[in-house]
């Protein structure tokens, strides 16, 4: 998927949580893992787990858990 203003918003307006959860629990195609907007999908979600710190970002990802 092309990483347009719109969709890049969308990403930027997303939690650590949200993204993670998007990431862990997408099927197998999801257009929002192609192209140039899986590539910033995974920056975003990187920067934001700086933001909030390793011992926070393992508490969410243990919140959210694996299906």
């Amino acid at each position: 998927m092309d990483l347009t203003k719109d969709n890049k918003k969308h990403i930027d307006s997303l939690s650590y949580k949200q993204l993670l959860s998007h990431w862990r629990f997408a099927p197998s195609g999801d257009r929002w893992f192609q192209g140039e907007t899986r590539d910033y999908w995974g920056s975003a979600m990187n920067k934001k787990k700086e933001e909030i710190g390793q011992n926070e970002a393992a508490r969410i990802s243990k919140d959210i858990g694996w299906q």
